[in-house]
């Protein structure tokens, strides 16, 4: 009785589609993929953003040291 066979499951789709259209449900599923894409984007941000927090602050003589090796 508490199991979910594969007639519910395409009742189920059937009237999702039916109440709201293929347009509408695909509309959805392209916002949900922005979403998606913005959460990653994010996350690559937050670790870019934690790498350049934990470099160790460059020198006065550090930049004078390049400067001298470009010349």
């Amino acid at each position: 009785m508490g199991q979910i066979g594969i007639w519910q499951i395409v009742i189920v789709a059937v009237v999702v589609v039916l109440l709201f259209g293929r347009g509408k449900i695909s509309d959805l599923m392209g916002d949900v993929a922005k979403g998606i894409n913005s959460f990653k984007k994010g996350l690559k941000e937050e670790d870019t953003a934690k790498s350049i927090e934990n470099e160790p602050p460059e020198t006065v003589a550090d930049v004078s040291k390049e400067k001298s090796k470009a010349s």
